[in-house]
Parts: C-alpha cells; sequence; structure tokens
C-alpha cells in the first residue's frame, strides 16, 4: 500500500508546482493583466457577441498557460460587456480594483477560512471590523454587526431572516404580516421575500411621489388601514439609491412612522450608502449626505463595497443592530465541529449567515482601505455625483427629456422625436449606442414609459466617457432621424 500511496503522490505532484514554475506562471499571468489594464481605456465597453457554441467547452484538457490566456482572451474579456471599462455606464457598474483583486489572490493563497474564530481567529477578526467600521459609517451603535455577503441579494435576504426572528413571526402568521416597500426596490428585495418564506404576506406597494420616492402620506395610511383590518404591520423597506433612478427615499421619515408603528424599518443601500459621505451640496439644500438622514435609524442596511467602494463583483455586506436575532436565526451546531466551541473574542460570521463555507472575502476591501484610505474613495464618488449631473445639464440642452434631478449617480433621459413613437425611437437609440461600443447603457421602463438610464460608479469613468456618450447620442439621433424619416 505504501508503494501505491507514492505512486500517488509522484503523479499527483503537478498540483504543487516548484517555485520556479510558480514564477513562470505568475509572469504569464501578470503579463495578461498589465496588457489588459493597459488598453483598457482604448478598448470597447461592449463587442458584440457571437455564436458561443464551442466557446470555453473541454475544460478537463491539459493546455500550456498561454493557450489558456489566448482563449480567455478571445472568448471571455473580448465578448460583451467590459465590466472594467470606464464606458460601463448601465445597471449599476462594478470596480474591479487591482488593490482588491490582489486582496483575493492572497486570501486565495493563503486559503485562511473566514467562516468561524477557531479556524482563523485573523480573518474573522478582519472581517467583524471591517463591519464595525461600516456600521459607524452609518451611525449605527457599537453593538451591531452583520455579515459581509456575496452582494446585495443574500445581505436582504440575511435581514429579512433576522426581521422574522426578532418578531417570532412563524408560518401560520405569515399571511397577516405587512411588507411596506414601492415598486422602485431592487427586484432582489422580493426575491428575499419569497425565499424566507414571507411570500405570502400582505405585499404593500406604496405609491411614489414625481421623484419616485415614498410618498409618506400613503405610507401611514396603508399601515392605518392594515391595522383596522386586523393585519399586523411588519416591516418597511427603504431604498437609499434605486436602481431605476437612483432616488433616496425620505428614510428619516420612514424612520419616524417606522417607530411610531413599531415596524421592522429595514434599508437597501447596496447602491447608494457609499454616497452618505459626500459633503457636496445637493439640489433642494443641504449636503448629499443630508439625504441620508434617517439611515443610522434603521434597523438592518444593505450595503455592497463592489459598488460604492468600486470593488470587483462579490463583496456586499448587511448590517444588524438586533445581533442576538441574527445568530438565532442563523446559527447551527455540529458534532464533528465540536472542536470549535469553546471561548472566543469573536461571533463567527458562519453563524450569522447561511454560508459555512465562504471566500475570506475582507481582505479585498482591507486591502484598499489600507493603502489608499478613505478619503481617496470620497473624492472619487463625488466625482462621480458631478459626472452624473454634468451629463444631466448637457443632454437637457440637446433636447433630451429628462427625470427628476439625480440624487446621487443615476439619471434617466430620453429623446422625444417630432414624428414617431419615442419608445421605439429610444429603444432604437439605446441599440445605436451598444453598437458603436465605446460605451455602453442600459434601459428601463417606469409607469409604461421607456428611458434611457445613466449610472456612474466605475472608478474608472471619468469626463472623456461622459462626453463620448454625449456625442454617440447626438450621432444617434442625427441618424436614426434620417432612417425613420426615410421609412
Amino acid at each position: 500500500m505504501k508503494a501505491k500511496i507514492l505512486e500517488l503522490q509522484q503523479k499527483s505532484s503537478l498540483l504543487e508546482p516548484g517555485i520556479d514554475q510558480m514564477k513562470d506562471l505568475n509572469q504569464e499571468i501578470m503579463s495578461f493583466v498589465y496588457e489588459f489594464l493597459g488598453q483598457i481605456n482604448h478598448s470597447k465597453a461592449y463587442q458584440k457577441i457571437p455564436d458561443m457554441k464551442g466557446k470555453m467547452e473541454g475544460a478537463e484538457e491539459i493546455q500550456p498557460i498561454r493557450k489558456i490566456l489566448d482563449q480567455l482572451k478571445s472568448d471571455m474579456t473580448e465578448l460583451g460587456l467590459n465590466p472594467a471599462s470606464g464606458g460601463h455606464l448601465g445597471y449599476i457598474p462594478g470596480g474591479g480594483l487591482f488593490a482588491g483583486a490582489l486582496g483575493d489572490v492572497l486570501a486565495a493563497v493563503t486559503n485562511q477560512y473566514a467562516g468561524i474564530f477557531y479556524g482563523g481567529p485573523g480573518a474573522v477578526k478582519m472581517e467583524n471590523e471591517l463591519l464595525r467600521w461600516l456600521c459607524k459609517l452609518m451611525g449605527y451603535p457599537t453593538s451591531s454587526l452583520g455579515n459581509l455577503t456575496s452582494g446585495g441579494s443574500i445581505a436582504n435576504l440575511i435581514a429579512f431572516v433576522t426581521a422574522r426572528e426578532a418578531r417570532s413571526i412563524r408560518s401560520a402568521d405569515f399571511d397577516k404580516q405587512c411588507i411596506y416597500l414601492t415598486t422602485q426596490v431592487h427586484h432582489c428585495v422580493h426575491k428575499a421575500i419569497r425565499i424566507c418564506g414571507l411570500q405570502e404576506a400582505r405585499i404593500r406597494n406604496i405609491p411614489v411621489d414625481s421623484h419616485y420616492k415614498m410618498n409618506m402620506i400613503a405610507l401611514e395610511n396603508s399601515i392605518k388601514e392594515d391595522i383596522q383590518l386586523g393585519f399586523q404591520p411588519f416591516m418597511i423597506v427603504g431604498s437609499a439609491g434605486t436602481t431605476d433612478t437612483g432616488a433616496v427615499d425620505p428614510l428619516f421619515e420612514m424612520s419616524e412612522l417606522a417607530k411610531k408603528y413599531n415596524l421592522w424599518f429595514h434599508i437597501d443601500a447596496a447602491y447608494g450608502g457609499f454616497f452618505a459621505l459626500s459633503n457636496l451640496p445637493s439640489q433642494g439644500g443641504g449636503t448629499v449626505k443630508d439625504l441620508f438622514k434617517g439611515i443610522e435609524q434603521s434597523d438592518s442596511l444593505a450595503i455592497d463595497p463592489h459598488k460604492g467602494m468600486f470593488l470587483s463583483y462579490g463583496l456586499g455586506a448587511v448590517l444588524i443592530k438586533d445581533v442576538a436575532s441574527q445568530y438565532k436565526a442563523h446559527y447551527y451546531r455540529a458534532a464533528y465541529m465540536q472542536d470549535s466551541i469553546q471561548s472566543q473574542d469573536e461571533l463567527n460570521p458562519a453563524d450569522l449567515s447561511p454560508e459555512l463555507t465562504k471566500h475570506f472575502r475582507g481582505l479585498r476591501l482591507w486591502l484598499p482601505l489600507k493603502l489608499y484610505g478613505i478619503q481617496t474613495f470620497m473624492y472619487a464618488l463625488d466625482e462621480k455625483i458631478l459626472l452624473c449631473r454634468f451629463f444631466y445639464a448637457e443632454v437637457s440642452k440637446m433636447g433630451f427629456q429628462v427625470g427628476p434631478f439625480p440624487d446621487l449617480s443615476v439619471c434617466i433621459y430620453r429623446y422625444v422625436p417630432k414624428n414617431g413613437n419615442a419608445d421605439f425611437f429610444n429603444q432604437k437609440l439605446v441599440q445605436y449606442v451598444i453598437g458603436d461600443g465605446r460605451v455602453f447603457v442600459t434601459s428601463t421602463t417606469i409607469d409604461e414609459v421607456f428611458w434611457i438610464r445613466l449610472a456612474v460608479l466605475s472608478f474608472r469613468t471619468h469626463l472623456y466617457h461622459i462626453e463620448t456618450l454625449l456625442s454617440v447620442l447626438n450621432e444617434g439621433c442625427q441618424q436614426l432621424a434620417i432612417e425613420l424619416d426615410g421609412k
């Protein structure tokens, strides 16, 4: 048996390359990285997707590293949307900080386990301290915590399960519970409601005002009506930066109603939360930070560093004040893990989320913060707000219809031609911009009206990209007008 074991050891030794081999692999990969980043400002934000049949097949086929990287370039990085591009102005752009990627390399190579303090005390301590830092930024008390998640979807889910536990809601009571939100909440909120078992709850879509913010009079009237009908008001869901328009709900007023009627107040700030750091003046007086007054009064909060901190996809966070209920809702004990149950200084992230095995996400945030400091990120966030405002003003001068003045870095706009269907024209205009490829935009439909969206959040997006979009829109309108007139 020993001979067989040694034989297998020898045959599997490729999995443990020597230092020289590692250096060669690293040199090839970093050359690929440097080439990609060196061309990023000249690369298209979107390239047409070809027939993908045959692409990325043969995963088990052994190939040299150079051939592997060539395939990644031809079959991945040069197809479809380039999320690392500063021209990515659609959806809610992610980031891709190089320092964050280095954090991921360190996390993967050291393979630290960030789920249980007993196994990875340094990793767990780092992630919990990052959560405490986020809590401090949002005005939460020092007793708060939460969890670093894969994104806003899991963050919202953890918050809703915690709220359900905190209010001792059982399945027989689901159909009596009332959840108040608007049609502008992110769809992952509805997904979380369904997954956590509350799909039978009474979901109350509260009307929005002309700026797509929750109407407070309508909210209180709905709460009163539900109480009179014998239902149980349970939760208010606010948005601190909606996906469609970037609107920030009246958080302070919502928090007052939540206290008055004893509702759990949750805020989805996945996109907009970090803009609470901005001291730029806002349209209605005060500063951007003032728009977030009341966020500190919420019971739970979702916020994504892979958005407002410009990191690669895969790092969100949920902040929760009632940590005891969060623990009660998520912890589990298994016999094989009995050694890890001992006195410790930190709560286990695995006891505060659905994940037991989890990526050591914290290092991708910790390293950039250590290298650059929070002030550098604040400068970048202010730049994104001003870029959006600049676009909003300039596209208005070009004759476009615009939506509300942007609270943050998202706005909506559309061109209304003299003749023909405006929705059809703007659909064709989006296709024109995407076909050009230098920048990428997306659209939305609100109250059956088709709008084009601008979403500025990449740390690589600068004035050049906004001016490029304005130029492409102008060219597109002229070209489409000629085509449509010809028909």
